[in-house]
C-alpha cells in the first residue's frame, strides 16, 4: 500500500498506528495540536495489558524497547480503608502480566520509533469536510489544510474527524477526578508515601458514599493520585482551581474523617480537576468511505486502566489491517471496524461508572489473584 495515512492526534494510539504502518512500508503523517513533544506533561502510570497493550507494541516491533521502560516493583498493589486499615496488601514478585510504565517515556518511545518528519506539530484540527471521491479536507487552526484518502481520527474525547461518522459526544457520567502531585514524597511527605507503598494505592470509604482515591509511585519519589468525586459538575464549577489552597481545602472537606496520611495526598498538592465524559456504550458508525476513528475518538469511557490498552491495540489492529489489504482500504477500513465494534462495546460495558467499594476491592484485587 502506497496510499498516504492521515493520522489526527500523537496520542499513544495514533503514535502505535504510525509506528505498524511505518513498519510495513505505508507513508503517514500525524498531525498534533501541541507545540512539542514536550510541551506539556504526559500522564502518569500506566498497566501494559499482556492481550492488548503488549500485542500491540509486539506489532510495532517494539517489544524489547518497551521492556526497558518497565518500572520495576510497580506491580504492587495495596488497599486501604478510610482509616488507613490496610485490607490488602500485594508485593511485586515478578509474576505479574501487567508491568507498569510511565505514560510520557512510553510516548518517548513511539516518537523515537518513527521518521523524523512524521509528527507535524502544532497543527490543531479545527474541522474536517468530505470531498468527492472519499477524500477529505482536514483545517488547521493555523489556517492551513491538509486533503487526504485516508483519515484516521485518533484525536481524543472531542475528536474534530468523528463528526464525519457520528453525530455523537460526549456526555458527563456523574463523577470527577481530581489529579494531585506529591514531589519527592520519601522525604517531604513520609506518611503518604508510606500508606501508598511500592506500586498503586486504592483507598475508600467501605460506606461508599461515592467517594475513593487511587495513587501511583512514579519515578524519583512522586506520587501521583487520582481523588474519585460523584458530583455534578456545577459543584465544581463553584471552586476555583486557580486558588490551589482553597482548591484543596474545599474538596479535602469531602474526605473529612479520612486518615491524614491519606488526606495529605489533597492538601499538600495543588489539585487540578478531570471531569469524567463518555461515549454512549456500543458506540458505531455506518462505513464512510476513506476515513475511520482510534482510541477515545471512537469509545470514550471513563478511566478503567485499559483506555491506553485499548487505544493502542486499535493503532495495531487498523495499522494490520491496512497492510493487509494493500490494494484495498476500504476493506481494510471495514475489517477493523468490525473487530472494534464489539470489542470497544464490551469493554465500555464493564468500565464503571460510579464503583462500589466491593468492585473497588474486585478490580483490584480479583479472586483470580
Amino acid at each position: 500500500m502506497h496510499t498516504p495515512v492521515t493520522i489526527i492526534g500523537a496520542g499513544l494510539g495514533g503514535l502505535l498506528l504510525a509506528r505498524v504502518l511505518h513498519v510495513h512500508g505505508i507513508p503517514a503523517t500525524v498531525h498534533e495540536a501541541e507545540p512539542s513533544p514536550t510541551s506539556r506533561t504526559q500522564g502518569g502510570m500506566l498497566d501494559i495489558h499482556e492481550h492488548s497493550g503488549q500485542l500491540a507494541l509486539a506489532a510495532a516491533d517494539l517489544t524489547d524497547e518497551f521492556r526497558g521502560t518497565v518500572l520495576e516493583g510497580r506491580q504492587a498493589t495495596r488497599l486501604l480503608d478510610r482509616a488507613g486499615t490496610v485490607l490488602f496488601d500485594q508485593a511485586d514478585d515478578g509474576t505479574g502480566t501487567s508491568p507498569e510504565v510511565q505514560r510520557g517515556e512510553l510516548r518517548r518511545l513511539l516518537l523515537d520509533a518513527l521518521p523524523d518528519g512524521t509528527v507535524r506539530w502544532g497543527h490543531k484540527a479545527t474541522g474536517a469536510r468530505a470531498l468527492p471521491g472519499g477524500r477529505h479536507e482536514v483545517t488547521f487552526a493555523d489556517g492551513t489544510t491538509a486533503v487526504t484518502s485516508v483519515l484516521v481520527g485518533a484525536d481524543g474525547a472531542w475528536s474534530r474527524v468523528r463528526p464525519l461518522l457520528s453525530t455523537a459526544v460526549p456526555a458527563y457520567v456523574g463523577r470527577s477526578f481530581v489529579e494531585t502531585f506529591l514531589y519527592d514524597a520519601d522525604t517531604r511527605h513520609p506518611a503518604a508515601s508510606k500508606a501508598v507503598g511500592a506500586g498503586t494505592l486504592a483507598a475508600f470509604d467501605p460506606d461508599g458514599h461515592g467517594k475513593w482515591l487511587v495513587a501511583h509511585r512514579e519515578k524519583d519519589g512522586t506520587l501521583h493520585a487520582h481523588l474519585s468525586l460523584t458530583k455534578p459538575q456545577d459543584w465544581f464549577a463553584a471552586i476555583d482551581f486557580t486558588d490551589a489552597a482553597a482548591a484543596s481545602a474545599r474538596i479535602a472537606r469531602e474526605y473529612d474523617g479520612w486518615a491524614p496520611e491519606l488526606t495529605a495526598l489533597i492538601t499538600a498538592s495543588g489539585p487540578t480537576l478531570r471531569p469524567l465524559h463518555a461515549l454512549p456504550v456500543g458506540h458505531r458508525w455506518d462505513r464512510v468511505p476513506g476515513v475511520t476513528l482510534l482510541g477515545d475518538a471512537a469509545h470514550l469511557s471513563p478511566p478503567d486502566g485499559a483506555g491506553a490498552n485499548l487505544a493502542m491495540q486499535d493503532g495495531a489492529d487498523l495499522g494490520l489491517a491496512l497492510a493487509a489489504h494493500p490494494d484495498d482500504v476500504e476493506a481494510a477500513l471495514a475489517a477493523y471496524e468490525q473487530a472494534l465494534f464489539p470489542r470497544s462495546a464490551a469493554a465500555a460495558a464493564v468500565a464503571p461508572r460510579d464503583p462500589t467499594p466491593q468492585e473497588i476491592i474486585d478490580f483490584f484485587a480479583p479472586p483470580a489473584r
